[in-house]
């Protein structure tokens, strides 16, 4: 089986490089019209309950249903959410956060062995299942944080967590051939579906 894991499309605040993760935005105009349709169509598309997944499938997969997992979400970023970095230089609980590796917990927020934690369970028992139907293609849009607790995780070749973060509009084609006897996913293409950059 093949797996598309796939980040949703730029808003603005990721222009403004705000952190992003429970505040349901929509796309911007920009990050709508850079997106294009992705030449294949699922028969379904798996989004996270956050509305700029399910634009950014509608645009990528126009005729696949859209079923919603709640543990897709993206990492709930406390009292971080909705500021950049240069907003926070100066706030202690940031700066701890950041000289901790940003790995602890966040402020009415998240940590990130939770986050990863759930965002881990949700997409292992989505894969079994998918397998189990006999599927061959499965598609997921999700977020950021997604991608990158997923690859962490289950991904090869083995990375560590930041550097897994696909681009917007874009991600990580994965093989599941030895997913039920080594819970592992071969890395077998990153994909990006914005105007000029269509894979």
């Amino acid at each position: 089986m093949k797996i598309y894991l796939l980040r949703h499309g730029e808003t603005a605040y990721n222009v403004q490089k705000k952190y992003l993760g429970l505040t349901d935005l929509s796309l911007s105009e920009q990050g709508r019209g850079a997106l294009v349709r992705a030449g294949f169509e699922p028969e379904t598309v798996y989004v996270s309950p956050l509305r700029r997944t399910a634009e950014t499938a509608e645009i990528l997969f126009p005729k696949a249903r859209q079923i919603t997992v709640p543990g897709f979400r993206e990492m709930n970023f406390g009292i971080f959410e909705g500021k950049s970095y240069r907003d926070m230089e100066r706030l202690p609980a940031y700066r701890e956060w950041v000289e901790g590796g940003c790995v602890g917990q966040i402020p009415e927020g998240e940590s990130m062995a939770v986050f990863s934690g759930r965002t881990c369970s949700a997409f292992e028992a989505l894969v079994d299942r998918t397998l189990e139907a006999g599927e061959e293609l499965l598609a997921i849009v999700a977020h950021g944080g997604t991608q990158m607790a997923v690859m962490e995780r289950f991904a090869l070749p083995c990375r560590d967590y930041f550097s897994w973060r696909g681009p917007l509009g874009g991600g990580f084609v994965l093989d599941a051939g030895c997913w039920r006897e080594k819970r592992v996913l071969n890395l077998l293409d990153t994909v990006r579906y914005t105007r000029g950059e269509r894979s």
